[in-house]
C-alpha cells in the first residue's frame, strides 16, 4: 500500500525521500475543515425498511419505545443545518434510534452509517453554547476528557458521577433508554438493584447482551453499505479518469483546496455522498454518465397480403430501432428497448438442395413436380417467392468414389444409366418461375459413390458463401437439404489425402464446385458461422432412419427444423410448408463479436406475458404474423478500450436480414482533464498540467505540486521536514516522506484516515464507548471526541439530556436526586429506581392519606373521632365525579387514589403538593357502593332449581329402570329359546296291554 501512495504522488516503487522546499500557499495551507453533511439514517428494526437486522437469535417482541420527539430536541427550524443524531440500542431490537424519535427514524434528523460518523467532519454548535475546552491543545483536551469522566475520589467514573453505592441504582448500558421499573414513555434512567440484585443483574446482563449483539449486526451492515467507497478508495485513482472507471458510484472532486494536510492526490476519489460529506460542492464534483441516443427509429411496416402497394424488401421493417449511439461509463449498463414485428406478406427465396445419390433415385421422380406445386402453396403465405435447384454427392476422389475411368463415367452397376459422380452442382439459380424449375430438374439424372454419408457439407457450404451465384436476397431466405444418409464433416477428407481446412469462401466455376478434392469438408462450427452471416434458415428433409442424427445436428444449428421425408418424398411440400411455419414462429436475437470487457443482457417480453432473462431472454416464441414481441436489452462496460476509440456491434434476429447497428462510445476521460493547463504556475512554476483540481507532473517531476525533481534527490535532508519537534519519528510512523512533505498511509479500514502535517492525526483512536468511537455521539478529530450537542465527555458518553431523568410526576428524578449524564443519582436514601420514585419501605401516598380524606369527606372511618387534630395538614376540595379530578399534566406532582371504605364503598381522590409545598386533596363527594343483592330472585331460582333436579333425577331413574328390565325380559326369552326337553322313556314303566302271538296261527 505504501508503494502505491507513492506511485499517487510521482512515480510507482520510488523508495527515497525527495528533496524539496515547502511551497507557500501548498495544500496543508489551503485545506480547511469541510462542512458536516447529512447522511441517510440508519433505520430502526420497526421500519418498513429494514436496515440493520437483529440476529436470528434475539426476541421478536420485546417493550417498544413510543415514537415520541423528547422535549430538549426541538422540531429543527427551515434553513438551519440538520442537528447530529445519536446511535443507541434498546430492547426492542431498534438498533438505531435517532435523535428525533425512539424507534423510528425521522425525516428531518437524517442519521449518518455508522461507520461513516466515525470520520465525519464536527458538527456546527448551537448559538451560545460553548466550545468543548476551547483554546486548548489536543494534549490539554484529552487530559480535560480524562478529567470530565474521573470522580472526586480519583476513580474512573462514567461520564463524571461520583461512586455508586452497590445495589441501588447502576446505569443502563446505553442513554436514551429506560431501566426496568420506570415510567412509559421511553425515559432513560438507571436499574434498581434490590437484595443481593440477582433479579437486576441477570435482566441486566440480558439487556448488554442485547446490545452488543445489535451493535454488531449494525456495525456489519454499515460495513457492506460502505463497500462502494471502499472500491472507489481502493483504486487508488491518480487521475479523474482512473477515478470514474473505479465504478459507477465514483467521483472526482476538482476542488483545489479539497485535500487536507498529508492527504494524497488519491483522496480526491470516492462515492458521491462522502464527498459531499467531505465538503467538497455538487458543482466541483466530475461524475460523468453515460447516455442513449437513437439515431434511426423508422416503424415496423404494417402490410397485409395482396395489398395493392408493392413495397421492396428492403423497404420492408421488422425490427425498431436500427441505429443508435450508447455512451458507456464503467459498470454503468445502458438499457434499450428493441422491437420486433414479422410483417404480412415477406419475401421468401427457397433453395432445394438434393441428395443424388443412387438411392435418391425415386425421390428425383417427385422433385421434378415440385417447382409449380410449390409455388401454388407458397403463394398462400406471400406474394413474392423464388425457387433454387441445387445437388451434391460427394468428392471425387478416394475411397469415396470409385475412380476408375468407367465408373467415373458411369458409377451404377448394370444397366442403369447415372451421371458422372460430382460434389455439388448448381442446377437453377433463385427464379420465380415454377416452371423453369420444373424442366431443369426433370433434366437431372441420379449418380453414385462407395461410402454411406454423403459430402453434403460442401455443398451446404457453397450455398451459404456464394450469394451472386445462387442469387440470395436480403430476405427469408431458406435452404432445404433432402438426403437418405449422414453426413462428412472436418477431418473426415484425411481418408482422400486431403488435409486443407475448408477456407469458407466460394468455389463456383459454371455452377460446379471445383476444389472438392483441395479442401476438406467443413466443420460444424464453421457451417455455423456462415449461415448465421448469410441469414439462412435450414430445413433438414430426411428420413426416419437418420432422423436422431440430424435432430442432433438442428441442435447446433440456429434457426434449423427437421422433417420426416417419406420414402419417395411424396410428403416434401408439407415438410417445407410446416417448416417454414416453426422456423417463422420463432425469433431469436444474436449480437456479433463484442468489444473486450463489453458485456450484454436479454431479457424478453413475449406474447401472453411470458418474460425470460439469460440466455432464455434471447429469444420469443409462438409467434404469428403481425404479433409484437420486445426485449429489454442491457450493455455494460466492464473496462475501458485501451486506446478509448469507439466500437460497433450489431444485434439481428437469427435469420433476418435486418439489424440494429449500435455504437459504443466509452467514457474514460473526465470534461476536466480537456480543460487542464500545461505548464500551471500552480504546478510549482509550470512543471505540470493543472486539471481536474491536481497537478499532472511532467516528466521528471514529482510531488504533489510537483516540486521535486528525480535527479535532485537527498533523503536525508528530506526527512527533517517530515519530523515533528523533538521526534526521530517520521510522518509519525503513519506515512511516508515525499518531497519534504508527509504523504500519509491508507488503512484497510477506507473509512479510518490518518491526517495531520505528521500524519500525527487520525479518526479512530478516540475514546470508545459501548464499543463505539465516541460513544456513537461524537466525531473523532485528531484523536480527540468533538461531541454532538447534549453531550459531553471523554468518550461523548455523558448525555445532557434530562428527559431520561423525568420521573412520572413530571420531575426530575421525582425530587429526590440529581440528574447526571442521563442518570438519577438518588440523594434520598429510601428512594431508589430509575427516575427515583422506588420506595420499598414507604407507605403509598394512597394509603397514607386513606383515612384523613375518609373522615373529613364522609365522616367515617378510624380517625373519625381525631379527624380535627391528625388530618388537617391538607386542603380538601369535593367534586361531583371522578370526570372532574385533576388530571395527569398539570405543574404540580399527582397522585389518583381508589380507596374502599367502612362500608365496602369505594371513593376516588386525588393527592398533589403544589410548589409552595401545599397539600391539595381533591375527592369525590359520592362514593360508589355496591348495592344488596334481590332476594325474591334468588329464591325462585334456588326452589325452580331443586324441582328441575328432582324431576331430572326421576326421569334418570325411570330411564334405568326402562333399560334394565328389558335387558332382564331379553335374558329370559333367550334362555326360554335355549330350553331342551328330554325326550327318553322311564326304564321301570310298563305298558298296560299285552300282545299275545299264536304259534300255531297260519295266517289261514
Amino acid at each position: 500500500m505504501a508503494a502505491a501512495t507513492r506511485g499517487g504522488e510521482g512515480q510507482q516503487g520510488h523508495r527515497r525521500s525527495l528533496r524539496a522546499r515547502p511551497v507557500p500557499g501548498g495544500a496543508a495551507e489551503r485545506a480547511q475543515p469541510a462542512p458536516p453533511a447529512a447522511a441517510m439514517p440508519c433505520r430502526s428494526a420497526s421500519s418498513s425498511e429494514p436496515s440493520c437486522p437483529l440476529p436470528a437469535f434475539l426476541p421478536p417482541s420485546s417493550p417498544s419505545v413510543p415514537p415520541s420527539r423528547p422535549p430538549s430536541l426541538p422540531k429543527p427550524q427551515p434553513g438551519a443545518p440538520p442537528p447530529r443524531p445519536r446511535l443507541g440500542l434498546d430492547g426492542s431490537g431498534e438498533e438505531c434510534v435517532s435523535g428525533a424519535g425512539r424507534g423510528r427514524p425521522s425525516a428531518d434528523l437524517p442519521l449518518p452509517p455508522l461507520p461513516s460518523l466515525l470520520s465525519l467532519p464536527p458538527p456546527p454548535r448551537a448559538p451560545g453554547t460553548p466550545p468543548a475546552h476551547p483554546g486548548a491543545s489536543s494534549e490539554e483536551r484529552r487530559a480535560a476528557g480524562r478529567a470530565d469522566r474521573t470522580g472526586q475520589d480519583g476513580t474512573e467514573g462514567r461520564g463524571g458521577r461520583q461512586g455508586v453505592p452497590p445495589c441501588t441504582a447502576q446505569p443502563s448500558p446505553l442513554p436514551g433508554r429506560r431501566g426496568a421499573g420506570g415510567a412509559a414513555g421511553g425515559r432513560a434512567g438507571a436499574r434498581p438493584l434490590a437484595g443481593a440484585c440477582s433479579g437486576a443483574a441477570m435482566a441486566e446482563i440480558n439487556l448488554k447482551f442485547l446490545t452488543w449483539a445489535g451493535i454488531l449486526c449494525c456495525l456489519i451492515w454499515s460495513g457492506f453499505a460502505q463497500q462502494g467507497g471502499s472500491d472507489c478508495i481502493k483504486a487508488n485513482a491518480k487521475s479523474c479518469g482512473e477515478c470514474i472507471q473505479a465504478g459507477p458510484n465514483c467521483g472526482w472532486c476538482k476542488k483545489t483546496d479539497f485535500l487536507q494536510e498529508g492527504e494524497p492526490t488519491s483522496a480526491r476519489c470516492d462515492d458521491l455522498a462522502a464527498l459531499r460529506s467531505k465538503g467538497c460542492p455538487m458543482e466541483d464534483i466530475e461524475n460523468p454518465r453515460g447516455s442513449k441516443q437513437v439515431l434511426e427509429d423508422r416503424e415496423v411496416t404494417n402490410r397485409k397480403i395482396g395489398a395493392a402497394e408493392k413495397l421492396k424488401p428492403e423497404a420492408i421493417t421488422q425490427i425498431q430501432p436500427q441505429k443508435l449511439v450508447l455512451k458507456l461509463r464503467v459498470g454503468e449498463p445502458q438499457t434499450f428497448s428493441l422491437k420486433f414485428k414479422r410483417a404480412e406478406d415477406y419475401p421468401i427465396d427457397l433453395y432445394y438442395l438434393m441428395d443424388l445419390s443412387y438411392s435418391m433415385k425415386d425421390d428425383l421422380e417427385n422433385v421434378k413436380s415440385l417447382g409449380t406445386a410449390l409455388m401454388q402453396e407458397m403463394q398462400k403465405i406471400t406474394s413474392d417467392f423464388r425457387i433454387g435447384f441445387g445437388s451434391f454427392v460427394e468428392k471425387t476422389v478416394m475411397p469415396y468414389i470409385s475412380t476408375t475411368p468407367a465408373k467415373l463415367r458411369n458409377p451404377c452397376t448394370g444397366d442403369q444409366n447415372c451421371t458422372s459422380p460430382f460434389s455439388y452442382k448448381n442446377v437453377l439459380s433463385l427464379t420465380s418461375e415454377g416452371n423453369r424449375f420444373n424442366e431443369l430438374v426433370g433434366k437431372q439424372h441420379i449418380s453414385g459413390n462407395l461410402d454411406s454419408p454423403e459430402g453434403g457439407f460442401d455443398a451446404i457450404m457453397q450455398v451459404a458463401v456464394c450469394g451472386d451465384q445462387i442469387g440470395w436476397r436480403n430476405v427469408t431466405r431458406l435452404l432445404v437439404f433432402s438426403t437418405d444418409a449422414g453426413f462428412h464433416f472436418a477431418g473426415d477428407g484425411k481418408l482422400g489425402g486431403i488435409v486443407l481446412p475448408n477456407d469458407g469462401k466460394c468455389h463456383l466455376e459454371n455452377n460446379m464446385y471445383t476444389m472438392s478434392h483441395y479442401y476438406d469438408y467443413p466443420s460444424i462450427a464453421h457451417l455455423v458461422q456462415k449461415l448465421s452471416e448469410n441469414n439462412i434458415q435450414t430445413i433438414f428433409a430426411v428420413t426416419e432412419e437418420f432422423q436422431a442424427v440430424y435432430k442432433e445436428l438442428k441442435n447446433l444449428i440456429p434457426k434449423s427444423a427437421v422433417g420426416t421425408l417419406s420414402s419417395n418424398s411424396s410428403n416434401v411440400i408439407q415438410l417445407i410448408i410446416d417448416a417454414y411455419n416453426s422456423l417463422s414462429s420463432e425469433v431469436i436475437l444474436e449480437n456479433s463479436k463484442l468489444p473486450k470487457g463489453v458485456a450484454i443482457s436479454y431479457k424478453s417480453y413475449c406474447k401472453n406475458g411470458v418474460n425470460d432473462t439469460q440466455e432464455d431472454g434471447r429469444k420469443c416464441s409462438n409467434i404469428s404474423i403481425g404479433d409484437e414481441v420486445r426485449f429489454e436489452i442491457n450493455v455494460t462496460a466492464n473496462e475501458c478500450p485501451k486506446k478509448g476509440q469507439n466500437e460497433t456491434i450489431k444485434i439481428k434476429p437469427l435469420g433476418f436480414t435486418e439489424e440494429v447497428e449500435i455504437n459504443l462510445q466509452f467514457i474514460c476521460e473526465c470534461q476536466c482533464q480537456s480543460e487542464g493547463e500545461p505548464n500551471s504556475p500552480a504546478c510549482h512554476e509550470g512543471n505540470g498540467t493543472f486539471e481536474c483540481g491536481a497537478c499532472r507532473c511532467n516528466e521528471g517531476r514529482i510531488g504533489r505540486l510537483c516540486e521535486c525533481s528525480t535527479d535532485e534527490v537527498n533523503s536525508e535532508d528530506m526527512d527533517a521536514y517530515c519530523r515533528r519537534e523533538n521526534s526521530t519519528e517520521i510522518c509519525s510512523n503513519n506515512g511516508e516522506c515525499i518531497c519534504g512533505q508527509c504523504v500519509c498511509k491508507k488503512r484497510e479500514n477506507t473509512n479510518e484516515v490518518y491526517s495531520g502535517k505528521y500524519c500525527e492525526c487520525d479518526n479512530f483512536n478516540c475514546d470508545r464507548s459501548n464499543g463505539l468511537i465516541c460513544g456513537g455521539n461524537g466525531i473523532c478529530k485528531c484523536r480527540v471526541c468533538e461531541c454532538f450537542p447534549n453531550f459531553t465527555g471523554s468518550a461523548c458518553d455523558c448525555s445532557l439530556d434530562t428527559t431520561p431523568c423525568m420521573a412520572s410526576n413530571g420531575q426530575i428524578c421525582n425530587g429526590r436526586g440529581t440528574c447526571e449524564c442521563g442518570t438519577c443519582n438518588c440523594t434520598d436514601p429510601k428512594f431508589q429506581g430509575p427516575t427515583c420514585e422506588m420506595c420499598q419501605t414507604c407507605l403509598g401516598v394512597c394509603a397514607e392519606h386513606k383515612d384523613c380524606v375518609q373522615c373529613r369527606a364522609f365522616n367515617k372511618g378510624e380517625k373519625k373521632e381525631t379527624c380535627s387534630q391528625e388530618c388537617m395538614h391538607f386542603n380538601m376540595t369535593r367534586v361531583e365525579s371522578r370526570d372532574k379530578l385533576p388530571q395527569p399534566g398539570q405543574p404540580d406532582p399527582l397522585s389518583h387514589c381508589k380507596e374502599k371504605d367502612i362500608d365496602d364503598c369505594w371513593f376516588y381522590f386525588t393527592y398533589s403538593v403544589n410548589s409552595n409545598g401545599e397539600a391539595n386533596v381533591h375527592v369525590v363527594e359520592t362514593p360508589e357502593c355496591p348495592s344488596g343483592p334481590d332476594i325474591i330472585p334468588i329464591v325462585a331460582g334456588v326452589v325452580a332449581g331443586i324441582v328441575l333436579i328432582g324431576l331430572a333425577l326421576l326421569l334418570i331413574w325411570k330411564l334405568l329402570m326402562i333399560i334394565h328390565d328389558r335387558r332382564e325380559f331379553a335374558k329370559f326369552e333367550k334362555e326360554k329359546m335355549n330350553a331342551k326337553w328330554d325326550t327318553g322313556e322311564n326304564p321301570i314303566y310298563k305298558s298296560a296291554v299285552t300282545t299275545v302271538v299264536n304259534p300255531k296261527y297260519e295266517g289261514k
